[in-house]
């Protein structure tokens, strides 16, 4: 069985990884190294899927698929064909309900063997692991009448795009316990490609569904497959504890796909991301809790969440983001040992009036931005609304944000802490910090209505509204105001 972590594992293990991952990334020569390795296997696997093995060297023998429950079924046993033709919406069905039947032995576990698994959405169960072979390809129809309609999300008012219900996700499951979604690099395609032009073009009365959508749910495992092309988010686990993904590449086309976020934790706890390849076209990773006055009615933050170990793509918006729904508050969050590339954003938090909620207790440590046009991110006016019963005074906290060893090259803007009057930055802390630049102009540390610290020396130097600490944790210089307003939005 794959073991699910709780919080206090997360940051009381000592993997290796973690030892060495700091002083190689410091080498810059190395981590290009690293970035086209990843984004070359990346490529290449996402083309080999295309194709359909275009690149061979001899038949290789098809690896077994381990048994991780003690009992295994095979698609096949249900009636499944996996020629991309024949729809196997009938045999996942029932194949899942096969195995709910097994769940106080322990569970069990369905096979997808290599081919091409055509299927309308079906629902998990619990106690189940579904596990995708080498070359197995889940592929979502993609004529949306085949798709069911659900409810709106309780956190966020009505769907996301339109009033009412909202289009249900490839892969779905809720109230569940006890879930792995795993395998050999098997693939979950949502061919959204049929979804994104109609959305474009106006054609859908519904919001867009996500790819994998976990909700209500606690004990989940996904691990060691990728995800790409959804026709909405990608994979958004909702109301959900004791969470991890691991070892998951997630890949969309970084232009003209719109809305497809990497990993949306949404009103979340206990949860960990590691080890993951994230090239999409929205936020790589968007942690969520609800929007406006829906939010915070339901009042689930959120928390606890271990963000580690990841190379993030995204051009149009930003590696790691929270928000801009955290009406129910999000909290204690680490991202470490991130790496961002050829990116609009590095890290971004998002909000506005209206919002309510809270940002707190957030640590960056070790980030690294190659060609990115801004570092770091914060921004108070992301005005973006369900309805007019919002309530403008409802104004978000955002508080104790840390910044640890963030290097880089090809940066425009650094840093753009955008508070305001009404919803100012607090007790924001920088240390270790050293950025190439890609235009040597003022305005490349900016910030409006932020207070706190500079720890040490730090490059670019920092804007006046901070004060400036030296190595030892002494007072050095106190700012003069933290109402000063540098903000450029013009490079």
């Amino acid at each position: 069985m794959v073991e699910t972590s709780t919080l206090g594992r997360f940051h009381h293990q000592r993997l290796d990884l973690r030892r060495w991952l700091p002083a190689f990334l410091t080498s810059h020569k190395t981590l290009f190294t690293v970035l086209w390795i990843a984004a070359f296997a990346s490529l290449f696997l996402w083309q080999r899927n295309i194709v359909g093995g275009f690149l061979s060297f001899g038949a290789l023998p098809a690896r077994p698929m381990p048994k991780l429950r003690p009992t295994a079924f095979n698609l096949t046993d249900f009636g499944g064909v996996g020629d991309g033709v024949t729809v196997n919406t009938e045999a996942f069905e029932r194949a899942v309900s096969a195995i709910s039947k097994f769940g106080k032995k322990g569970g069990a576990q369905l096979n997808v063997p290599p081919g091409r698994w055509l299927t309308a959405p079906f629902n998990l169960t619990s106690h189940m692991t579904l596990f995708l072979a080498q070359d197995a390809v889940i592929l979502g129809i993609d004529d949306e009448k085949y798709w069911p309609l659900m409810a709106p999300l309780p956190s966020y008012g009505y769907g996301r795009e339109h009033p009412g219900p909202r289009y249900g996700s490839l892969i779905h499951g809720q109230n569940l316990k006890d879930v792995v979604i795993t395998g050999h690099n098997g693939t979950i395609n949502g061919q959204g490609q049929a979804w994104w032009q109609k959305f474009r073009q106006k054609r859908l009365n519904h919001t867009r569904g996500p790819l994998v959508q976990i909700m209500w749910s606690s004990d989940i495992v996904i691990s060691n497959i990728t995800l790409r092309d959804s026709p909405f988010w990608t994979l958004h686990p909702y109301d959900c504890k004791n969470i991890t993904i691991k070892g998951v590449t997630i890949l969309a086309p970084v232009f003209e796909a719109p809305n497809t976020d990497g990993i949306d934790p949404d009103s979340c706890e206990d949860m960990l991301i590691e080890d993951c390849y994230i090239s999409v076209g929205d936020d790589a990773i968007a942690i969520k809790s609800g929007w406006d006055q829906y939010g915070i009615s339901y009042g689930r933050p959120s928390m606890n969440i271990m963000i580690r170990n990841l190379v993030l793509r995204s051009m149009v918006s930003a590696g790691v983001s929270i928000g801009s729904e955290m009406s129910g508050g999000v909290s204690n969050i680490t991202v470490e040992n991130v790496v961002v590339w050829d990116s609009r954003r590095g890290v971004r938090i998002k909000t506005a009036p209206g919002r309510g909620g809270y940002v707190r207790q957030i640590s960056y440590r070790n980030l690294t931005f190659e060609n990115v046009r801004v570092g770091i991110v914060m921004k108070t006016d992301y005005n973006e609304h369900p309805d007019d019963g919002y309530e403008p005074t409802a104004l978000p906290i955002l508080t104790d944000i840390s910044f640890t060893t963030v290097h880089g090259h090809g940066v425009r803007v650094p840093v753009r802490i955008h508070g305001s009057e009404e919803i100012p930055v607090k007790n924001v802390s920088f240390q270790d910090m050293s950025v190439g630049l890609t235009y040597k102009k003022k305005h490349i540390f900016q910030c409006a209505f932020v207070e706190g610290r500079v720890i040490g020396t730090i490059f670019p130097a920092p804007c006046e509204n901070l004060d400036r600490y030296n190595e030892h944790g002494h007072l050095v210089k106190r700012s003069s105001s933290q109402n000063v307003t540098d903000i450029d939005y013009d490079f």
